[in-house]
């Protein structure tokens, strides 16, 4: 969390997860929720959703690790655009702002080896330690694939094709390169979605809580 000069804060927020785990609803859910609590809320896109569906994918690029790279340096450029303008935006409305990342840099890391990852971050000038302390918890909507299977589905995002088994293992890794995250929630499937929803509200307003009586 920042403590901006004008008195306001700004706390950043993942929502990540396997396919087709809830996420876009999720993250629509809430800015619904914190809007009505307060919040500014500001949204930062899923980088590769926008990369692959205007042209740039794995496919066409040389190696998988090349076409990170690239994800990753735009991932970058957006989080410190969405930063740099909360505090003008934080002023002008006079509210603390919420700034929820469509997954985060660690994710980059589900889809290459831990070697090339390091390898990637050390080009960019940063270590996963740098990228762990940007975010103030991170959210893990578990892919349908494990425990909700007839409700898996890939119609709703043209960047993606995981069967479920790729689903499930791409779940598993992307949970993994998130654990050393001090507030890493996972989200899963013993409960309809609704309810998966409520916990994940109710988890931002725990890690929001706990923030404040930290000051």
């Amino acid at each position: 969390m920042d403590y901006l000069d004008n008195g306001y804060k700004v706390v950043r927020i993942v929502v990540t997860g396997g396919p087709c785990g809830g996420k876009t609803t999720a993250i629509d859910r809430i800015k619904e929720v914190f809007q009505k609590e307060g919040y500014q809320i500001l949204i930062i896109p899923e980088t590769a959703t926008q990369l692959i569906t205007n042209g740039i994918s794995p496919r066409i690029c040389k190696s998988m690790a090349s076409y990170q790279y690239w994800q990753m340096r735009m991932q970058l450029e957006k989080e410190k655009i969405y930063s740099g303008a909360a505090e003008e935006i934080a002023g002008v409305w006079g509210k603390d702002i919420l700034i929820i990342c469509d997954r985060g840099m660690l994710d980059n890391k589900a889809y290459v080896t831990d070697e090339e990852f390091e390898e990637l971050l050390q080009e960019l000038g940063y270590t996963e330690g740098d990228c762990l302390s940007w975010y103030d918890g991170v959210f893990h909507m578990m892919t349908a694939a494990k425990g909700a299977e007839k409700f898996y589905t890939l119609s709703n995002n043209a960047a993606r094709g995981e069967t479920l088994e790729e689903a499930a293992a791409l779940d598993d890794r992307g949970i993994y390169v998130w654990e050393n995250h001090p507030v890493h929630v996972i989200l899963d499937n013993s409960t309809g979605f609704e309810e998966k929803l409520q916990r994940l509200t109710d988890g931002i307003r725990n890690v929001l809580k706990d923030l404040d009586s930290e000051q």
